[in-house]
């Protein structure tokens, strides 16, 4: 589990959900901090974009009270 904050993260695979909602499934890599290196998994809604535009995009994962939400640069 990552600690509250702001953690800088690379989009390194994504994939369509399975269960056919719409949402993607991002697999992120933070790179810098004290988790650096560490791969989290991260669903998304809202996108409007192709899994495979998802990546290598950068992104910044906020955590606050333990729960994520991403944003892109």
């Amino acid at each position: 589990m990552l600690d509250d904050g702001e953690h800088d993260a690379i989009v390194v695979d994504a994939a369509d959900a399975a269960d056919g909602s719409g949402a993607l499934v991002l697999s992120l890599t933070l790179i810098a901090g004290a988790h650096k290196g560490e791969l989290v998994d991260v669903r998304a809604t809202g996108l409007g974009r192709d899994a495979l535009d998802m990546l290598a995009e950068p992104c910044t994962v906020h955590v606050n009270d333990g729960q994520p939400t991403v944003t892109f640069d």
